[in-house]
């Protein structure tokens, strides 16, 4: 039984995992700055890469011993070093290059963009491959052909905003809170999604696979306050009922777009399953209307469970792929912060 120690820090989650090579996860660690960041409304750098420096070895320590291993029984170490922040993907590098290079334990290198879409896997046990790989975050609203697990193709992006970033500074706006996902669910659950007409940016164009909610985001703050500066007091004033009617028809807005670029990328690529990852996939109003969507138009479907959405160590089971095709890595692997082009 191969053995392997996986390491997260490309945001702000300090996570590592082991995984064997049937995809058991013998234990899961996540340490979460959520807390750290509520007061400026999204992750700030430089906290997150000084809170992963304390939390890092003792994550790792905790994911051993849970799993009742040494480090002696590991058969490799393996870590995301793409794409993320620059300062947390460091922190989780340097730990695992230190503990491979103390121990004598083979290097893997992890793109967390895939493992997002290779958590399809581990939570269903099928080989989900080849599939149109849609990844919703706060970084990143990504649309990918999937030839393998380790064989991306770019098909579309966003070109400004991200998708889970969008739902930060509109729940911002609506004095909801960090992080807005969850803000934004909980306070649409009242709302009335057809109140408020806002765009739904690049959805009805064929030609191009892109997101963009730079400007859903504008028309929301527009609607809200006009423009000009948003005076603080103004959010604080907002009605309660305006708050949960905007929230619901800007997630509404947001769900129209990945739904309609997904179908789009399936019709091109011919293929009849989709896999989805990422912290705006556990959104349960994406959920069910993506699964309604694809109950209705007839194509396979893959969520992972909320836990397997949003950042953790166990998705870096995609290191199994590597590690049985002999895709191991030097001391001198480094990070690659922005979003690499397979």
């Amino acid at each position: 039984m191969i053995r392997l120690l996986t390491i997260e820090s490309t945001c702000d989650e300090t996570a590592a995992a082991v995984v064997d090579d049937q995809l058991n996860v013998l234990s899961s660690v996540v340490a979460s700055q959520s807390h750290l960041h509520d007061r400026y409304g999204g992750v700030v750098p430089e906290i997150a890469s000084r809170a992963h420096v304390e939390r890092i070895m003792p994550v790792i320590d905790q994911a051993l011993r849970q799993a009742q291993v040494d480090l002696a029984d590991l058969d490799a170490i393996a870590v995301a070093n793409q794409p993320g922040l620059a300062g947390s993907l460091l922190v989780g590098l340097i730990a695992a290059k230190t503990l491979s290079f103390a121990h004598d334990i083979p290097l893997i290198a992890i793109d967390h963009l895939q493992a997002h879409i290779y958590a399809c896997q581990i939570d269903s046990g099928l080989n989900v491959f080849p599939c149109v790989g849609l990844i919703v975050s706060g970084g990143h609203s990504n649309l990918y052909r999937c030839e393998t697990a380790l064989d991306f193709t770019p098909l579309g992006s966003t070109i400004d905003d991200a998708a889970g970033e969008a739902f930060d500074k509109v729940a911002s706006m609506l004095g909801l809170g960090y992080p807005g996902g969850p803000a934004i669910q909980k306070a649409a659950e009242n709302g009335n999604p057809k109140r408020f007409k806002l765009p739904r940016p690049l959805k009805d164009n064929p030609e191009r696979l892109d997101f963009s909610f730079s400007g859903l985001k504008t028309a929301v703050r527009y609607e809200l306050f006009g423009p000009g500066k948003v005076d603080p007091e103004a959010i604080a004033e907002l009605d309660p009922q305006r708050i949960a009617d905007m929230a619901a028809s800007f997630q509404d807005a947001v769900v129209d777009c990945l739904i309609a670029k997904s179908e789009l990328a399936l019709i091109k690529t011919g293929f009849q399953r989709l896999c989805i990852g990422g912290g705006v996939a556990a959104n349960s109003h994406f959920r069910q209307r993506i699964a309604d969507h694809a109950g209705r138009i007839g194509y396979e479907l893959f969520i992972p469970p909320l836990k397997l959405c949003t950042d953790n160590a166990v998705m870096g089971a995609i290191a199994v792929e590597r590690y049985r095709a002999g895709l191991f890595e030097q001391l001198s692997l480094d990070i690659c912060p922005g979003l690499v082009r397979h």
